[in-house]
């Protein structure tokens, strides 16, 4: 299992709408990944290692998938849809990461 990590970093003056980003890019990016997108969580940041501190990235989403393959093969036919779609709700960036997921629990 995998966790592709979209990171979107704070800086000051920049645009990021997050109800956009929340209901609608990210129920259409998760429509396009169909069954290789396990499910999809999204953060909004709201301050850094210190209360009150500026957030070290605005908002971060992360997509479970079954597999590095599988996501690609899901994304790619889709890439140039969903890339275009990030301007409607920033001008940020975004920073990806790809990580194999290592534990997974929600017991203590």
């Amino acid at each position: 299992m995998i966790k592709v990590s979209v990171m979107y970093p704070y800086a000051a003056g920049a645009r990021f709408d997050h109800a956009y980003y929340r209901e609608r890019h990210m129920p259409m990016v998760k429509q396009r990944l169909g069954a290789a997108c396990l499910y999809y969580t999204v953060d909004k940041g709201i301050a850094g290692g210190a209360p009150g501190a500026d957030p070290v990235y605005v908002a971060k989403c992360d997509f479970v998938c079954t597999s590095i393959e599988a996501f690609q093969a899901a994304r790619d036919p889709h890439a140039q849809e969903i890339r275009a779609d990030i301007a409607n709700y920033t001008d940020i960036q975004p920073v990806l990461q790809i990580s194999e997921v290592v534990v997974e629990r929600s017991e203590v």
